[in-house]
């Protein structure tokens, strides 16, 4: 296995994010061409409302499937990564650091880790500049 840095360590799911999500917008967008078509028809036109709710609620819902368990993860993440800060500095991370600072700072390994914190919320980094920024790069095999 390749080891992970910058350039690599996006993930996709084969099955949400290249079949379940094209096909859910599919069903929308077909849906609503159909119902276009079956507007001034009477035949049709209840299924044709029909389907616009039921693919609209399969995207949401595809849409929410994906966000639920990233946003515990992103929980978790914020856990150990202020438990390791902590570890090694005594402190609790400050406040402002943003959510998306934390995640991308759980690449750094531990020497560069909590100078890395200090100047992504000294210099308000994005997480890619954050990423970028990483000397030693720590995998997160992990992630979903």
């Amino acid at each position: 296995m390749t080891p992970q840095n910058f350039d690599n360590h996006r993930r996709f799911s084969p099955v949400y994010h290249f079949m379940l999500y094209p096909v859910s917008i599919a069903a929308v967008v077909i849906s609503i061409d159909y119902f276009f078509h079956t507007y001034y028809r009477t035949d049709g036109l209840l299924l044709s409302i029909l389907l616009v709710l039921i693919s609209v609620g399969l995207l949401l819902g595809v849409l929410a499937f994906r966000r639920f368990p990233l946003k515990a993860q992103d929980r978790a993440i914020r856990a150990e990564e202020n438990l390791r800060y902590f570890s090694i500095t005594g402190k609790l991370f400050d406040k402002h650091l943003t959510m998306h600072q934390i995640i991308a700072l759980r690449f750094a390994d531990d020497k560069e880790f909590v100078q890395l914190a200090d100047k992504a919320l000294r210099e308000n980094m994005t997480s890619s500049e954050i990423k970028k920024a990483i000397q030693n790069w720590k995998a997160d095999n992990n992630r979903v």
